[in-house]
């Protein structure tokens, strides 16, 4: 069973910057897309950012494309997300999790860790 345990999240003025990571127990970790999703108080879960498996084709939601840069270290089975200019509405719970293509990310693969908390402060 593979473990997804994220980490870096913070809280952090408006404008500010913050560094998540995501580190994946188990072999296959390179073999799949990844992705970074979040979920703010009373809202469901929304996809934020997926990168290939060889880390060559990203893609964002609208609401953080230029913002959000997603990025990956298959030595060290662990996926990023760097966050710059962040904004109020920013401010979630971020997650992690693997799916088989990039195009289907977002069906994902693994049971959800525990999130990490990410708060923008106006």
């Amino acid at each position: 069973q593979v473990q997804l345990v994220e980490s870096g999240g913070g809280l952090v003025q408006a404008g500010g910057s913050l560094r998540l990571s995501c580190a994946a127990s188990g072999r296959t970790f390179s073999s799949y897309a990844m992705g970074w999703f979040r979920q703010a108080p009373g809202k469901a879960r929304e996809f934020v950012a997926a990168i290939s498996w060889s880390g060559g084709s990203t893609y964002y939601a609208d609401s953080v494309k230029g913002r959000f840069t997603i990025s990956r270290d298959n030595t060290k089975n662990t996926v990023f997300l760097q966050m710059n200019s962040l904004l109020p509405e920013d401010t979630a719970v971020y997650y992690c999790n693997a799916g088989k293509s990039l195009t289907t990310v977002q069906a994902t693969l693994y049971h959800w860790g525990q999130g990490t908390q990410v708060t923008v402060s106006s």
